[in-house]
């Protein structure tokens, strides 16, 4: 009897734990799981930790909308720490482990360069949203961020054409953005007849902040009686300390302008602005822009954060605009299968924050208007200049000898991200 009874228990006992087992699995089945992948600590921090709390509002806003197929949306968020090895090991574990439908993250180049591998190896979708240098297309990333000729080149047009630069000095964060962007600068400057000893060419590391001689060549390069002007693709954390020191040495936006790639309202929030009042910087959308779904989206914003304080950025509507581009095309696949929404993706257009709407193109890059602001001291940027339309992304440089007769096409028959016109092959997946 006893027997009876105990072997009674363990059976009960066995069927409430598969019961349960079997209610989690249902459970998670029940979730679409989002990878959110950017550094929360470390030297990038500073502007990757907003585009975190970005994500986690726009999966918000989607799961009080019902979520997706029915299903609720789950974030997996994880920090790489500014650490470029680890975000490849942190992606792996994204999508090995916690099986995510998507991931939206990297800001720096490397850390794209990075997952790269790891996302093509396991058929991911990786959703980048910061301007980059381009030369590259892959088949798992959407490029929601600007390629050159969507900042860099019209930044050095509107200095040259609206300014009259003469002189230029290329200063950035020594790693492969900056680099291959002042390359194709480079190239751009001398197709324009700017000549080798009118170009000044640095580079620094992460987090840098002694700028003192650096700044003292500037001025130096600048009192050649030429307008000189800084383009400046200096990343992170030391963006601070150059400001600063431009100002000790009494470089204004009036004698040497700066425009710059990487300092939107998130870096100059909580820094003393007077150094910067009057520089530059091109981005595809300020806080600034006058549009009823921008003031929309900033009131959400400041409601979700629960800070009227915070500001918006370029790469906080690269995500919104690459969000809701990837709800869209899984609604339309019927499916989060990437490889499915890789297909479903081109073609859809979606609105942006300036008024306009953006489109995935079949190369993954997105069309996007190009404004140039001027930082006011108050943070926030007076757009002085603007493209009349959106500007489709190139994913190849026309003024690099080695990309300009390469064009990408992920749509089929050609499905290629680096397809040769002249020699009409496709070299490789990707680049």
């Amino acid at each position: 009897m006893h027997l009876f009874k105990a072997i009674r228990r363990l059976t009960l006992t066995i069927t409430v734990s598969i019961g349960l087992s079997m209610s989690a699995m249902v459970q998670a089945a029940d979730t679409i799981k989002v990878g959110i992948l950017h550094s929360l600590s470390g030297t990038m921090a500073i502007s990757e930790t907003t585009l975190k709390d970005t994500m986690l509002m726009l999966i918000d806003e989607q799961n009080k909308k019902g979520g997706l197929l029915g299903k609720k949306l789950e974030p997996v968020v994880v920090d790489p720490a500014s650490n470029w090895p680890l975000f490849a090991e942190k992606a792996r574990g994204l999508l090995a482990k916690d099986k995510v439908a998507a991931t939206f993250g990297c800001w720096t180049s490397v850390s794209r360069k990075s997952v790269l591998p790891v996302f093509e190896e396991l058929n991911g979708l990786l959703f980048y949203p910061v301007q980059y240098e381009g030369e590259e297309s892959s088949k798992n990333v959407f490029y929601t961020g600007a390629a050159p000729n969507q900042q860099a080149i019209p930044a050095v047009d509107y200095l040259m054409n609206d300014i009259g630069v003469k002189r230029w000095v290329l200063a950035g964060t020594d790693y492969v953005y900056p680099r291959t962007t002042n390359k194709i600068l480079e190239a751009y400057l001398k197709s324009k007849g700017v000549k080798d000893a009118d170009i000044m060419i640095n580079y620094t590391p992460f987090g840098h902040s002694d700028w003192q001689s650096i700044v003292a060549d500037i001025k130096k390069f600048g009192s050649a009686g030429k307008k000189t002007a800084v383009v400046s693709t200096i990343n992170g954390d030391a963006n601070v300390p150059f400001y600063k020191e431009l100002g000790n040495q009494g470089i204004s936006a009036e004698s040497i302008p700066v425009v710059a790639f990487s300092v939107g309202e998130e870096e100059l929030s909580g820094i003393d602005t007077k150094p910067l009042v009057g520089h530059l910087a091109a981005w595809n959308y300020f806080m600034s822009v006058e549009a009823d779904v921008n003031e929309d989206f900033i009131e959400a914003w400041h409601k979700f954060i629960k800070n009227k304080k915070r500001v918006t950025n370029d790469p906080m509507e690269a995500h919104y605009i690459g969000f809701n581009m990837w709800v869209k095309a899984v609604e339309k696949a019927g499916t989060t299968d990437p490889s499915a929404v890789q297909q479903a993706i081109i073609g859809i257009t979606v609105p942006n924050l300036s008024g306009g709407y953006s489109a995935m193109m079949p190369n993954h890059h997105i069309t996007k208007p190009v404004l140039i602001g001027e930082i006011q001291d108050d943070g926030q940027f007076e757009i002085v200049w603007q493209t009349a339309g959106m500007v489709p992304g190139d994913a190849w440089s026309d003024f690099l000898p080695g990309s300009k007769d390469i064009t990408a096409d992920w749509q089929a028959p050609l499905s290629c991200g680096n397809y040769n016109v002249k020699t009409s092959k496709c070299s490789g997946q990707n680049y």
